[in-house]
């Protein structure tokens, strides 16, 4: 071992013990005992300790009330308990003060060493055979993405490397890491050519064979579910990533079984104002600024861009005949969400209930904006676990929990992801240019081609224009717009935060997860 694992041992009899001691330090673990409770309290807020057994019938403290005190003094350390009784009572109470395993003696070294690599190296040897499991795909995984696929395959890769991802997050090896994130990358520029290539052609019916965009989703795939007889709750998470998804899954699956799990693909700009507005009217920005321009707000008009939510919802479902009762709620803040939580059994009436919710979306602006979340999510691992620990404690999960119980149809979906960013592009543009990273749009935009997917008649692929000759750029995998002027102050404020609105599979390849209760 590379470093020693430390234990304690705790029994009245310790020096019976001394053969399964030796036999431990022969194995290369360091090994100190105690014959008491007291003294192990002692030796446990003075020295550190990886693991501790404890006998559980001792004279003084019992094996159960020094348990209880290790719990106050260093809930982190696993207790493995050891006992002579197979009392259940005894079993319950240890179990229930949160041992990490149970042993019955006379226990043998072998029973020792399971425990100790069950409970201190179980995660180092689940890391490194995943390891190995992704180096023998690696390969495979390459040649799919090397082979010119189309947006079914690409979306299947991007399932795999989110899975790897999250199986991998836990690795020591940096290597491993390093390799997963060069074939990510490699995948990202992969993805983001075949996108430009494609995406107007999408837009403009020139390709039948195309995928599910932003303005087709709820005629695609929610509004047939509509039929039925059964209330459909609509969850749109913003800018909710595959990888959040999947993370928050186990949570989710306790109580519900997954019809559904795919992704979609959100329109460009991958931002609330464009993807969200399309998500709900059923139709592209431009068209939406075409026929409802009294609910449609340029980059630089005053006023939220996401208003009319509601109300294009209710024209898309006219347009398709779903006349029905619906209702729609935006969770902004702790009280509203409470509110909605207390009100679900009202809703049980509606054919169709639509939940907005806005965190992951203010999580990562918040990430930007200040040093603690910074801390809180400095990579996407910590991203993930940040996400799954506001679900874990949010009025959503109880939202699920209420649902759970009743005969519903429910969708998790989103309007688009986000990715780390980290090179910074230049860009210059007049003072009316708008302020997003990822993407620009402006009547006077200076930029690198090469860097850039640029688009300058937007019309083309259905986006407003405020100038007649406005163009947008898009950004692609890692990079961000800066402008010249203080470049570096930029640079190091933005670097390293996560960001939407530009071409990479995070942000356009979004989950769509149809669910039912169990």
């Amino acid at each position: 071992m590379d470093e020693r694992i430390n234990i304690l041992w705790v029994d009245d009899e310790i020096e019976l013990l001394k053969p399964h001691i030796l036999f431990l330090e022969k194995k290369g673990y360091a090994v100190s005992t105690a014959n008491n409770g007291s003294d192990a309290l002692d030796m446990i807020k003075n020295h550190f300790f990886d693991i501790v057994f404890l006998d559980e019938q001792m004279p003084g403290l019992s094996g159960i009330e020094t348990l209880e005190r290790i719990k106050n003094d260093a809930p982190f350390i696993p207790v493995v308990m050891i006992t002579k009784s197979e009392e259940e009572q005894i079993m319950e109470d240890a179990i229930g003060s949160q041992i990490a395993d149970y042993l019955i003696k006379p226990v043998n070294p072998s029973q020792i060493l399971l425990s100790l690599k069950k409970n201190l190296e179980n995660k180092k040897l689940i890391g490194e055979k995943t390891a190995q499991q992704y180096q023998r795909s690696f390969g495979k995984l390459s040649a799919e993405i090397s082979m010119n696929p189309g947006f079914r395959e690409i979306a299947e890769i991007y399932k795999k490397l989110v899975r790897w991802e999250i199986d991998l997050q836990n690795t020591d090896d940096q290597g491993i890491s390093e390799i997963l994130a060069m074939q990510k990358k490699d995948a990202n520029n992969v993805f983001a050519k075949y996108f430009e290539r494609h995406y107007e052609d999408w837009l403009n019916n020139r390709e039948q064979d195309k995928p599910v965009f932003s303005h087709m989703l709820l005629k695609e795939r929610v509004f047939p579910l509509l039929k039925n007889s059964k209330p459909v709750f609509l969850l749109v998470i913003d800018n909710l990533r595959y990888d959040q998804w999947k993370f928050i899954q186990p949570l989710i699956q306790e109580k519900f079984s997954v019809q559904t799990d795919e992704v979609y693909f959100s329109i460009l700009p991958t931002a609330t104002q464009y993807a969200r507005n399309a998500l709900f009217a059923g139709l592209m920005p431009l068209d939406i600024q075409r026929k409802y321009p009294q609910w449609w707000l340029n980059e630089n008009e005053e006023g939220g861009k996401n208003q009319f939510e509601k109300e294009l919802l209710a024209e898309n479902l006219k347009r398709y005949a779903y006349s029905d009762k619906f209702s729609y709620h935006k969770v902004l803040n702790l009280s509203y969400g409470k509110k909605l939580v207390e009100n679900l059994p009202n809703l049980m009436h509606n054919p169709l209930n639509v939940i907005v919710y806005n965190f992951i979306d203010m999580l990562s602006h918040a990430r930007t904006e200040m040093d603690i979340i910074k801390e809180l999510a400095d990579d996407e691992k910590a991203y993930r676990s940040l996400t799954r620990s506001w679900f874990e404690h949010s009025q959503l999960y109880e939202i699920f929990d209420f649902l759970s119980g009743k005969d519903v149809e429910v969708i998790i979906t989103t309007d688009h992801g986000s990715v780390k960013v980290v090179n910074p592009v230049k860009v210059v543009g007049d003072k009316n240019t708008n302020t997003n990273l990822r993407y620009k749009t402006g009547k006077t935009l200076s930029y690198n081609p090469k860097e850039v997917y640029a688009v300058t008649d937007p019309h083309k692929i259905f986006l407003p224009k405020e100038y007649i000759n406005s163009k947008y750029i898009f950004t692609r995998n890692n990079d961000f717009f800066v402008y010249p002027n203080n470049m570096n102050y930029y640079t190091n404020y933005y670097k390293n935060t996560f960001q939407h609105g530009g071409i990479t599979m995070e942000e356009v390849l979004i989950p769509f997860v149809h669910l039912r209760p169990k």
